[in-house]
């Protein structure tokens, strides 16, 4: 990573950090830092967390090995297609699947005391609001890029980023709902799988946030004014 070497990881921004350096992201979960909404916020900057030390995260950062491949291409027309098949594709797969299994999990076990009521209804939401969200980008948007930077693209982006923000949102009331992914000893195997649905549903939709924030955007819209931190959620694991 030729730019971090002459500029100290502290000073870069988040989301600069995921593009630049692979793993860089995993590391951000774990200690609960979001780079995707809020990748326009500089490290030093993000580590407010009591406990969480500046120069712990930073060394896992530089440890990590900087001469992986990406998981993902950078060409946008390529990288539509990645966010297409890996995270689109997947959402709508697996979140009615989650919205099912919190049902059952709430229904069977409604008097218990940990027990994530309401989070069935909250998963129904996320998932309308997602299908709406890659709706718009699947007929809009992508094929605006397809054709190349153009002025009136901006205003699709822009309106994208603050979707995002709100599925940032969703995701934090999620993270109450299910406790953090903390499940009680007596969980069955339908909760068990309910909560690491979840997890995964909240990587996923991180790191397609990330993707297209940080990476495919800023390729059609650089001087677009910088996004607010999302709550995002944290590590729940």
């Amino acid at each position: 990573m030729s730019k971090s070497s002459a500029q100290p990881l502290e000073d870069m921004r988040l989301g600069e950090i995921a593009v630049l350096l692979p793993g860089a992201t995993a590391v951000f979960r774990r200690f609960g830092l979001d780079f995707c909404c809020g990748g326009d916020v500089l490290l030093a900057d993000a580590v407010r967390e009591p406990g969480v030390a500046l120069d712990q995260i930073v060394d896992e950062l530089r440890r990590l090995d900087q001469s992986a491949p990406s998981s993902h291409p950078r060409e946008p027309a390529a990288l539509i297609d990645h966010i297409l098949e890996r995270y689109h594709e997947t959402h709508r797969r697996e979140l009615p699947e989650l919205v099912r299994l919190a049902q059952k999990v709430e229904r069977v076990h409604a008097s218990h005391p940990d027990a994530p009521i309401g989070l069935a209804v909250a998963l129904e939401h996320m998932a309308i609001e997602l299908e709406t969200h890659m709706q718009k980008e699947e007929a809009v948007l992508f094929p605006m890029m397809r054709m190349g930077p153009q002025p009136m693209i901006a205003h699709p982006i822009a309106r994208m980023r603050l979707e995002h923000d709100d599925h940032g949102e969703r995701l934090r009331e999620l993270e109450t709902l299910y406790r953090h992914g903390r499940l009680p000893e007596d969980a069955c195997g339908s909760w068990q799988a309910l909560y690491a649905g979840v997890k995964k549903l909240a990587d996923d939709l991180m790191q397609h946030i990330h993707l297209e924030n940080n990476l495919l955007f800023p390729q059609f819209a650089t001087d677009l004014p910088a996004t607010p931190i999302c709550p995002g959620m944290a590590n729940p694991g």
